[in-house]
């Protein structure tokens, strides 16, 4: 029988798919990341990289009679997850930290040292999503049946590499309240525990975060119209995002918008609602789970952010704009030419 890991984060999501998985009678090791150090406090992860998550997921492994291990990610999820949010926010950008630590830490350190080091076979999380192999042979990225909680947006980087090796158990479930159920008809500790909705590296504002590892992302700068005019001062681009209207730092008596971040001259240039509205955007870092566009041009939905409304749209990929890392470790099977279901920014 093949082993399957089950990345258990000290909450009722993962938790479950670990039941839901030993319930099927296969062979289940619960692992839990520690994020930060022991004891640590600094820039503490509270959902799930913590001593006392580490506590809650070592006594749900315990209810389900399961192995239970505990790994140290503390360098790369500070390195690859913290020092790049903050250098994201402190460049004028507006990072999803959670796409970050899918990224490099669950799908690629912990995905890594699950086949290399422990020999297993597959790894399973607690993300609402799913994935299936579909008629053409090649695995499928689809969002969660439950499409309040889906998570597949923050899982856009996935392909067939990660892919062959990653279970969704709960992106079956209707609802969370169904996964509440089955966590209390196992007796989970974690069945009734809070979910935790903040970034969670950053209690509170997660401006404080920014400005003590990045204080010149605090410098104060003019506030201009397209036309170079000033209209007033703001505090800081690391405190400002494109699209926002409040507390930009100007009173001007009409509803005005970020429209763009000038870091090297740290100004923020606004503007009204229809100067804001776009109908076309540059997307980076493009990724698509077969690996190739489908074609030149091919219509699709596309969602500009997290719960975001689906619009139909256009996409015309160019090499510029995809990204195509080099595999950590050997692919379970050669990489496919066709499909693409997930891109940077977009879902589909």
């Amino acid at each position: 029988m093949s082993r399957v890991f089950v990345a258990l984060s000290g909450g009722v999501d993962s938790s479950v798919a670990a039941a839901i998985l030993a319930d099927r009678g296969e062979d289940v090791v619960g692992v839990w990341m520690r994020l930060v150090p022991s004891g640590g406090a600094v820039d503490a992860p509270r959902c799930c990289g913590t001593d006392e998550a580490g506590e809650d997921a070592r006594r749900a492994a315990a209810a389900l009679g399961i192995p239970f291990y505990a790994l140290d990610y503390a360098d790369v999820f500070g390195e690859r997850v913290v020092d790049r949010f903050v250098a994201a926010y402190a460049g004028g950008e507006t990072p999803n930290p959670c796409v970050s630590c899918n990224q490099h830490v669950k799908f690629d350190a912990l995905l890594r040292d699950v086949v290399r080091k422990f020999g297993g076979d597959r790894l399973a999380t607690g993300h609402y999503a799913r994935a299936a192999t579909g008629d053409d042979g090649l695995r499928h990225l689809l969002r969660a049946r439950d499409p309040s909680k889906d998570q597949s947006y923050a899982l856009y980087m996935l392909g067939q590499r990660e892919l062959g090796r990653i279970e969704f158990p709960i992106g079956e479930l209707q609802d969370k309240a169904e996964t509440r159920a089955i966590a209390t008809r196992f007796g989970l500790p974690t069945a009734t525990k809070a979910e935790s909705m903040d970034i969670c590296f950053a209690p509170g504002d997660y401006r404080e975060l920014v400005r003590g590892r990045a204080p010149e992302a605090f410098v104060p700068g003019p506030v201009e119209r397209t036309d170079g005019t000033v209209v007033g001062t703001h505090a800081g681009i690391g405190a400002l995002t494109v699209g926002q209207r409040s507390g930009v730092g100007i009173a001007t008596g009409e509803r005005l918008y970020v429209l763009h971040l000038d870091t090297e001259r740290r100004a923020a240039v606004v503007g009204t609602r229809s100067e804001i509205a776009r109908t076309n955007y540059t997307l980076t870092d493009v990724r698509f789970v077969c690996g190739e566009p489908p074609s030149p041009r091919f219509e699709t939905n596309v969602v500009l952010r997290y719960r975001g409304i689906p619009l139909a749209a256009s996409v015309e990929p160019t090499r510029r704009s995809t990204s195509r890392p080099r595999p950590s470790w050997r692919p379970v099977r050669p990489p496919c030419s066709t499909t693409a279901t997930r891109s940077s920014g977009a879902a589909s």
